[in-house]
């Protein structure tokens, strides 16, 4: 674009408006154009989660090693119905922290963080069926 017919950022704000699209802005109010400008207000703030969950983190990175080990790094998404099977898991690892077993007898790792990775495969397996369906 040239200068003769670049927008303003409030003329491209309302282009996005019109759009029926997200609007970036600075969450301290500068224009994007302005010195210090960071258009990140209202993205998600991944840093939250590595901070506030890096114990819970750590202990399913343990998980996907052990996994991997034992299988093979990653298969487990070329696993045939896979979001039923990691359901399936998940709710057995749930099931045996409930009656009391905090730790898998063949891993020797919890159950819990078993429970939290088995969501997450069949989380990420549901989103990447959605994004197929686009």
């Amino acid at each position: 674009m040239n200068d003769e017919t670049e927008e303003s950022p409030e003329e491209y704000n309302e282009l996005e408006r019109k759009r029926g699209e997200r609007i970036e802005t600075d969450p301290n109010g500068l224009s994007a154009n302005e010195v210090g400008a960071k258009l990140d207000q209202g993205k998600n703030r991944m840093g939250l989660m590595f901070s506030g969950f890096s114990r819970a983190l750590e202990a399913v990175g343990g998980i996907s090693t052990f996994g991997a080990n034992k299988y093979s790094p990653n298969g487990w998404v070329k696993v045939d119905n896979g979001i039923e099977r990691y359901t399936d898991a998940m709710l057995r690892h749930l099931t045996k922290e409930c009656m009391g077993e905090e730790r898998d007898s063949d891993s020797k790792l919890l159950h819990s963080a078993h429970l939290a990775w088995n969501a997450l495969a069949r989380l990420e397996l549901q989103l990447r069926e959605e994004s197929v369906k686009k």
